[in-house]
């Protein structure tokens, strides 16, 4: 696996290069800032069809697989001066950075090739994040009847409707 050292990942105190990886040259590790791991920061894999963070949050050593498939698309943030293209999920804590420009034409062709390469939507600038849909929790074949109850009809015995006029209605006693 190659690594790109000198363009991606935590920029060394002093550079001015900005984080740009390139999506031609994939799969990619590099490093990038996370508030909640230890040390502040996470090692990611980048592959064409699964992504690998690594991370230790409170000394405990963590690698989380994600397929591709799984995110949202190729989102654009705007910052300060620049915007940063973001591989966007679901859950913000599994947000990628892919890259910081200044330069307008540049991040839009990169937008479209990060776009092409993870065949994902290009998302719009400042994207509100919708919460993620609802899954039930309920099971459907549980509510099923039994295959042997399925070819007998359903009854209410305690609807004195159901009673037929003059039948009586049998009652067991012991």
């Amino acid at each position: 696996m190659r690594r790109q050292t000198s363009t991606s990942g935590i920029n060394p105190a002093g550079s001015s290069r900005v984080m740009r990886l390139d999506p031609l040259s994939l799969p990619l590790s590099f490093q990038a800032q996370d508030t909640r791991a230890d040390g502040g920061v996470r090692r990611i894999e980048l592959h064409r069809e699964r992504v690998v963070l690594h991370r230790a949050v409170q000394g405990m050593q963590m690698a989380i697989n994600v397929r591709v498939s799984d995110f949202l698309g190729v989102g654009l943030r705007g910052l300060d001066d620049a915007q940063m293209l973001v591989l966007v999920h679901r859950d913000p804590s599994l947000n990628i950075p892919l890259g910081v420009s200044s330069d307008r034409d540049e991040i839009t062709s990169a937008w479209q090739m990060w776009s092409d390469i993870f065949q994902l939507p290009q998302l719009p600038e400042d994207h509100p994040s919708e919460p993620a849909v609802r899954r039930r929790r309920h099971n459907a074949i549980r509510a099923r009847r039994p295959k042997f109850l399925v070819r007998r009809r359903g009854g209410d015995l305690l609807n004195p409707a159901n009673i037929h006029q003059g039948e009586r209605e049998i009652i067991a006693r012991d």
